[in-house]
């Protein structure tokens, strides 16, 4: 005679429970599961690329009047039932797109700019699935930034992608049209 194991049901949590849950910690909600975060740590630059990339972001769109730039793990929803909520570093969001939202908890309408800076742990894999649900969510433009490699990559689809080093600057291209900060800026 044989015997199964009981079947145990994982329940799942809407982005909305997460949200309601407080301060947990760094985490993402991926299909309605949490997925903990390890905090960054100074040693990587995590914090400091995120707050001179914010900063620059911050004044360009400051001085146009155009949207609003976020840091520091903004939720923005990538899936619906499950749910998935992503922790963006840093965004721009137009005024357009910021009047479209209907969720008090997170973003439920995407961003057209979003940086994600790479801390060690992460993994390649794991960073081209964010880029494909930003993209699958209608984001314009993603900066990796990768400051072991002093590097920021600017992809406008998951096949179009350019590479910039500290000698050059990062434009916005028309998501920001006139925007740019010098790469070696990111990483002072």
């Amino acid at each position: 005679m044989t015997t199964s194991a009981p079947e145990t049901s994982e329940r799942l949590i809407t982005g909305s429970e997460l949200a309601a849950m407080g301060n947990i910690g760094r985490c993402e909600l991926v299909e309605g599961r949490i997925i903990p975060m390890s905090p960054t740590g100074s040693e990587g630059m995590h914090g400091f690329v995120e707050a001179a990339l914010g900063a620059a972001l911050l004044d360009y769109v400051r001085r146009c009047k155009i949207g609003r730039v976020g840091v520091g793990e903004v939720g923005v929803y990538t899936r619906r039932n499950p749910d998935t909520v992503r922790g963006m570093d840093v965004f721009f969001i137009s005024n357009e797109r910021y009047a479209q939202r209907t969720s008090r908890s997170f973003l439920d309408v995407a961003p057209e700019l979003i940086a994600e800076v790479l801390s060690p742990e992460d993994s390649w894999s794991g960073v081209m699935q964010k880029i494909r649900e930003y993209f699958e969510i209608g984001a314009r433009l993603v900066w990796i930034v990768d400051p072991q490699a002093r590097r920021v990559y600017a992809y406008r689809s998951m096949t179009d992608v350019r590479e910039f080093t500290d000698v050059d600057e990062l434009p916005g291209d028309d998501v920001l049209p006139g925007f740019s900060v010098p790469v070696a800026a990111l990483f002072e």
